[in-house]
């Protein structure tokens, strides 16, 4: 979020932080107020954290000699989609075109991770298997709990608001890369989309990096957590991989059983339940939140991101981004100090 420094209200300045970076880059997004840091690829999470601190740190400096700061969160606390101009790059201004209030209203942080996947086949396989796992990455990323000056109830708004574009959410699965280029090409060929990067779902393949990109998770205010969830990303594609290599199936579940838990994720963040789908029980969504991660630590072992991962162990225990934010707003009810908050310890 471009934001003034004083009132805390995005600002519409896009153009005046773009400069040239060491590693990593400085990017527009859809709207004027919106700035997107990405890193290099890297060869593991401890590099990849030297250069989100690195971006973070720098967008800040040039944004403090501006009058203004940086901040991240899933949602701006009371900003109007109204008020914000949409960046004049031809990419946007299409989307614009076609999607009209859709877009417009897409006033939304989010946080994608891609992993390296050596193999097309394997990065479907991967994609398929990451399905499952889709609720317990928002649980623990949710980090948007107002929307236009209102205390939404939900854990994520960022959520239902960009469940109004269309191809997002809980992807298909594919039978294979054939199966996955036979059915893009289709869409093309239709004249619906240019190419595959307008399919906006959850996770997905991204042939031209190389990936398997996860998409789900709301911007985290703390580069910690970015770097857990990252940390723990890899790890469940790794364990995937290795699922592939072995020769091993996926198991099926019903595709609106992963649906609705992502919908439980949104609203109720870690506080809530999931249904555990080998077993079709609700257990609470901390529970299988701290499954998952006694699971992957052996992973992460071997990847070196260990230390990294106990940022996730920091969100099970004092809670996600959603939940800090309500604890500094029951105070005062003042959602400018939320704002404050959420400012400093995106550099903390």
């Amino acid at each position: 979020m471009i934001l003034d420094a004083e009132s805390f209200e995005l600002v519409n300045a896009i153009e005046a932080l773009l400069e040239p970076t060491p590693l990593g880059e400085i990017k527009p997004e859809l709207m004027e107020s919106v700035l997107e840091i990405s890193t290099d690829p890297c060869g593991n999470v401890t590099e990849a954290g030297e250069q989100l601190r690195a971006l973070r740190r720098q967008v800040a400096e040039t944004a403090a000699g501006k009058k203004l700061a940086i901040g991240s969160a899933g949602t701006h606390p009371f900003a109007m989609w109204e008020d914000q101009r949409i960046v004049a790059r031809p990419r946007y201004r299409d989307l614009i075109s076609a999607l009209r209030f859709v877009a417009r209203q897409e006033l939304i942080f989010g946080m994608h991770v891609h992993v390296g996947v050596d193999d097309p086949d394997k990065a479907i396989h991967v994609a398929n298997g990451m399905r499952v796992h889709m609720p317990v990455l928002l649980g623990l990323s949710a980090n948007s709990p107002f929307w236009r000056a209102d205390t939404t109830g939900m854990a994520s708004t960022r959520t239902p608001i960009f469940r109004a574009f269309p191809r997002v959410g809980i992807p298909p699965t594919y039978e294979d890369w054939e199966d996955y280029e036979r059915r893009i090409e289709f869409m093309i060929s239709a004249k619906v989309i240019e190419d595959y990067t307008y399919l906006w779902h959850d996770v997905r393949p991204h042939p031209n990096f190389g990936t398997v990109e996860v998409r789900v998770m709301d911007s985290q205010t703390h580069v910690e957590h970015s770097l857990g969830l990252a940390a723990l990303v890899q790890a469940l594609v790794r364990e995937l991989a290795e699922h592939f290599d072995s020769g091993q199936r996926l198991s099926r579940y019903p595709y609106e059983m992963l649906d609705e838990n992502k919908w439980l994720a949104a609203r109720h963040g870690l506080e809530g339940e999931l249904v555990d789908l080998p077993s079709s029980e609700r257990v609470p969504t901390r529970a299988l939140a701290r499954r998952l991660l006694d699971r992957m630590r052996d992973h992460c072992a071997d990847l070196g991101s260990l230390s990294e991962l106990e940022a996730v162990e920091d969100l099970l225990t004092r809670g996600n981004g959603a939940a800090r934010q309500v604890v500094v707003y029951e105070a005062n009810h003042d959602l400018r100090e939320v704002m404050a908050e959420i400012v400093a310890a995106t550099l903390a």
